[in-house]
């Protein structure tokens, strides 16, 4: 599985970052599953956060990228990865956050030539209707890993490539990704319902503000 810290140099390659204080998140466990939590001010892009889990005596690993970009008119980014009983769980999804309309051919190219990976049914989810036609979900065992840590990388690599306007209207950008926020923290789903069973649906709404999505 790809290292965040790889994903990480992507975005510090056209972006400067600041780290947050997360500190209040040190070493918090959550059913079973140990976290590490960071954030950053991606200085001309947003806000970008990481987040590792793992738990179950190793059988379970779970990393999380986040980039919501209020400064430059791209949509939110959502990256997991999850390793559990042998499989290798890949889900990308854009969220329509932008002010104007844009395209992504490079995205659509790149994931044309990955077309032959396994697919996972993402199910359907409050959030379809915001969830742009780029977003890939994938699912398979151990021999598919190589090719799921390439597309990641590419993936992230084109996203941030694509040409972008800067935000005239930053609290129309930021009241799109709040929808986005706030419909979790109200619908639920299971990593937020992890959250909101371990720590409480208040402590929950700040980590989500404050620290994964920079609000």
């Amino acid at each position: 599985m790809i290292d965040l810290n790889i994903l990480l140099g992507v975005v510090t390659s056209k972006y400067s970052l600041t780290p947050i204080d997360t500190s209040a998140y040190e070493n918090l466990k959550v059913s079973g599953m140990k976290f590490d939590i960071k954030a950053f001010r991606a200085h001309g892009l947003g806000h970008v956060s990481i987040m590792s889990a793992s738990g179950f005596f190793g059988l379970m690993k779970m990393d999380t990228l986040v980039i919501n970009p209020f400064e430059i008119d791209l949509p939110l980014y959502s990256y997991d990865r999850i390793l559990a009983m042998g499989n290798d769980t890949l889900i990308t999804e854009l969220y329509d956050t932008m002010v104007t309309k844009n395209s992504f051919e490079k995205l659509d190219d790149l994931i044309d030539k990955y077309e032959n990976l396994p697919q996972r049914d993402p199910g359907k989810h409050w959030y379809d209707d915001i969830k742009l036609s780029q977003s890939i979900s994938f699912k398979g065992n151990k021999t598919v890993t190589e090719a799921f840590d390439e597309l990641t990388r590419l993936y992230l690599t084109y996203f941030l490539e694509t040409p972008v306007k800067p935000v005239v209207d930053a609290n129309a950008k930021k009241e799109k990704a709040l929808f986005y926020i706030d419909g979790l923290l109200e619908n639920g789903g299971p990593s937020t319902d992890v959250f909101v069973k371990g720590i409480g649906k208040e402590r929950t709404a700040e980590l989500f503000h404050n620290i994964l999505f920079g609000m």
